[in-house]
C-alpha cells in the first residue's frame, strides 16, 4: 500500500474497500471524508454540510460498505437522493467502492424507469438501495416491510429534496425504517426545514461542516465575457478556438438550446452532443460514457440533465446562458475542478445580466473577472498551433513517404514546392481566416459592461434581474412562482390563457384546501413523471384542483407513470382539462 493511501488505511475501513480504493487510484481522503468516515463508523448520526465536488459520496459510501453484512440479502443501507441522475451516479460509486467485495448488490431506484426490473432486483436481494423518495414510496405501497432491515439511512442533498417537494415522502420513509437505525444527512445548506428534520429524526447527531462553497470554486479559474445575446453562437465558437481543453461541458437553459448548440459545434468540426431531459435515459448514459472515454469532447446540457455528472476529463465549464441562481452556478462549475483537480469556468454575460453576476460573486465570495473576447491575433495563433499539432508528427517521415508524389505534382502543376504547400494549406484550412482583414471581419462586437437600460425599462423576455430570473419559456408569474415555491397571485391564476404550443393543460384533483403548494406539485411531476423543468409549463393552483401544462406528445404515458403518485397523502387524479 502506498504511503499516500495510508490516510485511508488509518480510517479503519474494511480491507476489501481499501483494495477497491487502491484499484481506482484514490490517494488521500478529502476533508469531508477524513472527518465523516470515523464518526459514521462509530455509529453516530451525522449532519454533514458539504457542497458537491468535495467527495461526500465516498464519505458515506466507504463506511457503510465497511459495515455491510454481505450474507444478508435485504436492504441494509438506504441512500435517498433528489434526482435520477444523482441516483445513478451514487449507485455507480457504491459499485466501484465494493468491486473487491463478493456478494454486494447495489440497486438504483428512480422514477421514469420501469418498476419491473427494480422489483426483480429487490427480490434477488440488494443490500444497498439508492432511491429517489417518490419512487421508493411507490415500492413501499406494494411492500410495507421493504425497509424493515435498514440499518443506515443517508439523505444526500437534503436541501434539494425539500426544494422539490419531497417532505411528505421523506416522512413516510422515516416511519418505514427501524427506529434504531443510523441516520446521516448531507446538505449544502442548513435551512430551518433541514434543522427540523434533524431534530425530529436524528439521534444526537454529530455536526461536520466543510467550507465547501469557496473551496469548490477557489481551485477553478473563473472568468466572464460580456456579449450580446444574439452573438452567443459566434462567441462560443471563438472561445473554443483559443481555449485548450480536454473535455468541456456547456450549460444552456432550454432543451432546444442544447440541440441547437450541439448541432452548430458538430457542423464546425467538434465532437459534441446534447444532453437534456427529453433524451432517453439509455442514450443519456451513452453520451456520458462517450465523454468519459474520449469519443466526445463537448456536451451541451441543461442543469437538470447534468445533475450528478462526474467525468474526470472535464477541464472546462462554459456557461453559455446565465444560471438561474448562484447555487446553480456553483453546481455547474463543480463539474470541473473535482477532487482537487484544477479547472476553468467561463460565463457569458449579457449587459442586462450584470446584476446577477454581482450576486454570484457576493454569494460565492469569489471574483469572476472580466476578459475580452479573443482578438484576431489570439485566434490566428490558436489556429497555427492546431496546424502544428497536426503536422508535427508527420514531419520526420513525410519526405520518405510522399516526396515523390510532391515532385510529380509540382511537375504537373508547373509550380515549386512552396506554391504547392500553400495550395494544400489553403485546402486544409478552408473557411478559416488568417489574414488581418479576414480576422477582423470575424470578430464579434463586444458590448459595454454597463447595462444599457433606460429608466423604467423592463428586462427583456427571458432575462432575469438580480431579484429573480425568469426562464425564456416561462410566462410571467405562475411558472417562476412555482419554482420558487410562492403562491401565484389570484388574478393571475384565474386569467384565461392559451396553452403553450406543444403542451396541454392537465387537471389535478388537488388544490389549496388539500394543503398543496406549487413546489410540491412541481416536485412530484418532475421526479415521478420522468420530466424536467423545461417540459413543464404554467401551474395554476385553485381551491379544489390545480392546472398544469404538460407535453402533449406522450401525455398518456406521463399520466400513466403518475397514476399511483400521491401528494399530501392523496392521489393526483389527473385528466386532460377541457374548458366548457
Amino acid at each position: 500500500m502506498s504511503e499516500q493511501l495510508s490516510g485511508f488505511a488509518a480510517l479503519n475501513l474494511h480491507s476489501d474497500v481499501l483494495a477497491a480504493l487502491t484499484a481506482v487510484g484514490y490517494e488521500e481522503p478529502s476533508p469531508i471524508q477524513a472527518q465523516a468516515i470515523p464518526v459514521i463508523l462509530d455509529g453516530h448520526d451525522v449532519i454533514g454540510q458539504a457542497q458537491t465536488g468535495t467527495g461526500k459520496t465516498a464519505a458515506f459510501a466507504l463506511p457503510l460498505l465497511s459495515q455491510l453484512d454481505v450474507k444478508a440479502n435485504t436492504p441494509q443501507a438506504l441512500i435517498l437522493v433528489p434526482t435520477r441522475e444523482l441516483a445513478i451516479q451514487v449507485a455507480t460509486a457504491f459499485e466501484k467502492y465494493s468491486s473487491q467485495m463478493r456478494g454486494v448488490k447495489v440497486l438504483a431506484m428512480y422514477g421514469g424507469a420501469p418498476m419491473g426490473p427494480q422489483l426483480k432486483a429487490l427480490r434477488m436481494g440488494a443490500q444497498v438501495v439508492v432511491a429517489t423518495p417518490g419512487r421508493l414510496c411507490d415500492h413501499l405501497r406494494r411492500d410495507e416491510a421493504l425497509l424493515d432491515d435498514v440499518q443506515q439511512l443517508v439523505l444526500d442533498e437534503a436541501d434539494e429534496m425539500l426544494k422539490l417537494g419531497f417532505m411528505e415522502d421523506l416522512e413516510v420513509i422515516f416511519d418505514a425504517c427501524p427506529e434504531d437505525r443510523q441516520s446521516v444527512l448531507f446538505s449544502a445548506t442548513l435551512p430551518a426545514s433541514i434543522k427540523a428534520i434533524a431534530e425530529k429524526h436524528l439521534n444526537q447527531p454529530k455536526h461536520i461542516k466543510i467550507a465547501a462553497k469557496t473551496q469548490t470554486v477557489s481551485r477553478i479559474e473563473q472568468s466572464h465575457v460580456f456579449v450580446h445575446a444574439d452573438q452567443k453562437p459566434a462567441v462560443v465558437l471563438r472561445l473554443l478556438e483559443v481555449e485548450r481543453f480536454d473535455a468541456l461541458i456547456g450549460f444552456v437553459r432550454t432543451k432546444q438550446a442544447t440541440v441547437d448548440m450541439a448541432e452548430l459545434l458538430v457542423k464546425n468540426g467538434y465532437r459534441a452532443a446534447a444532453l437534456n431531459g427529453d433524451i432517453p435515459q439509455a442514450q443519456r448514459e451513452q453520451v456520458v460514457d462517450k465523454l468519459r472515454d474520449g469519443s466526445l469532447d463537448i456536451v451541451i446540457a441543461t442543469d437538470v440533465a447534468a445533475r450528478g455528472l462526474d467525468v474526470a476529463r472535464i477541464t472546462h465549464v462554459l456557461n453559455i446562458d446565465m444560471p438561474y441562481d448562484p447555487e446553480s452556478y456553483v453546481h455547474r462549475i463543480g463539474r470541473t475542478g473535482r477532487a482537487g483537480r484544477e479547472g476553468r469556468a467561463l460565463l457569458l454575460v449579457t449587459p442586462r445580466e450584470r446584476r446577477m453576476l454581482q450576486v454570484i460573486e457576493r454569494v460565492t465570495n469569489q471574483p469572476v473577472p472580466a476578459i475580452d473576447l479573443p482578438n484576431g491575433q489570439a485566434v490566428r495563433e490558436a489556429r497555427l498551433l492546431r496546424l502544428l499539432d497536426q503536422l508535427q508528427p508527420l514531419a520526420e517521415k513525410a519526405e520518405a513517404h510522399r516526396g515523390a508524389v510532391r515532385d510529380e505534382l509540382c511537375q504537373r502543376l508547373g509550380c515549386d514546392a512552396a506554391a504547392l504547400a500553400a495550395m494544400l494549406l489553403s485546402r486544409m484550412t478552408a473557411g478559416q481566416a488568417f489574414t488581418e482583414a479576414e480576422l477582423a471581419a470575424e470578430q464579434p462586437a463586444q458590448p459595454s459592461s454597463r447595462p444599457e437600460r433606460k429608466r423604467g425599462e423592463r428586462p427583456e423576455r427571458g432575462e432575469r434581474s438580480s431579484r429573480g430570473e425568469r426562464s425564456e419559456r416561462a410566462p410571467r408569474g405562475d411558472r417562476a412562482g412555482a419554482e420558487r415555491g410562492e403562491r401565484p397571485r389570484r388574478q393571475r391564476e384565474e386569467a384565461p390563457y392559451e396553452p403553450t404550443p406543444g403542451r396541454v393543460r392537465v387537471r389535478i384533483g388537488l388544490g389549496r384546501r388539500d394543503g398543496v403548494q406549487p413546489k410540491n406539485l412541481l416536485g412530484a411531476i418532475l421526479n415521478e413523471g420522468g420530466l424536467n423543468k423545461d417540459q413543464v409549463g404554467r401551474i395554476q393552483l385553485r381551491d379544489t384542483f390545480s392546472l398544469i401544462e404538460l407535453p402533449e406528445q406522450g401525455l398518456n404515458q406521463i399520466m400513466d407513470r403518475l397514476k399511483e403518485t400521491r401528494l399530501a397523502g392523496k392521489p393526483l387524479k389527473m385528466r386532460r382539462y377541457r374548458e366548457d
